[in-house]
């Protein structure tokens, strides 16, 4: 779920990650979590219901961005940085990730099998 803010109205969240407010809690399916200060006035305190149910937070600050990934079940993300990457270019030359520091970049992964 992208969001540009992090108090986000019942029914969008609801949409968005599969997670209803009912009297119990946050539910989803046969699974509620308590959650007596993520909701108030049909808005939900993103940053509370995150760390509730296990769902990773990340911001992007330049651009005034969140993203609100699936819950995990265990642990979350608690950073979207990724480890540097080598991997040897067209010419079997070792190429480092880290290289493109401060550029878009996309991973394309396939597989033959």
């Amino acid at each position: 779920m992208l969001m540009t803010s992090l108090d986000q109205a019942v029914g969008d969240f609801e949409a968005a990650t599969g997670w209803a407010h009912k009297p119990e809690g946050m539910c989803k399916g046969d699974m509620c979590v308590p959650a007596p200060d993520a909701v108030s006035d049909g808005r939900v305190d993103v940053v509370a219901i995150a760390d509730r149910l296990g769902m990773a937070l990340v911001s992007d600050d330049a651009r005034g961005l969140w993203s609100l990934g699936p819950e995990s079940g265990g642990k979350a993300l608690t950073t979207a940085v990724m480890p540097d990457l080598e991997l040897p270019d067209l010419d079997g030359n070792p190429f480092k990730l880290s290289s493109l520091h401060g550029r878009k970049v996309l991973l394309v992964a396939w597989a033959s099998w």
